[in-house]
């Protein structure tokens, strides 16, 4: 069921809310989502709000520089993405939810690594 969360970074810098189903949320096991680990959902651009902090915001590309990977610079921590098969969707950090343990979801596992050998 959809919820509206609110999330942030680490340090607080970064701040976000989002209408994110849990029950859709997954694993990638493309090489950038298996280095940082993290749990991840897709939710529509229209269900996503930066709050605060967009000046905080870096940018990481790589492969075809479509996917856009955000994070905090200050702290470091992945918030979310666009993805670059999805680019009308955001891809939000779950454990940056307030009040989510992303650790405690059973979610599958997306073959994001396939995906990564299309350009």
């Amino acid at each position: 069921m959809e919820q509206l969360y609110t999330g942030s970074c680490h340090c607080g810098a970064v701040k976000f809310e989002a209408k994110v189903d849990l029950a859709e949320a997954f694993t990638c096991n493309c090489s950038l989502c298996s280095k940082k680990n993290a749990v991840i959902a897709r939710i529509p651009e229209d269900s996503f709000k930066l709050v605060e902090g967009e000046e905080h915001l870096g940018l990481y590309q790589w492969n075809t520089k479509r996917a856009k990977h955000y994070f905090c610079k200050n702290c470091g921590i992945y918030t979310f993405h666009r993805p670059r098969s999805a680019p009308e969707k955001y891809g939000i950090n779950i454990a940056c939810l307030d009040g989510v343990d992303a650790r405690s979801l059973d979610v599958p596992t997306l073959d994001g690594a396939a995906l990564s050998l299309e350009s």
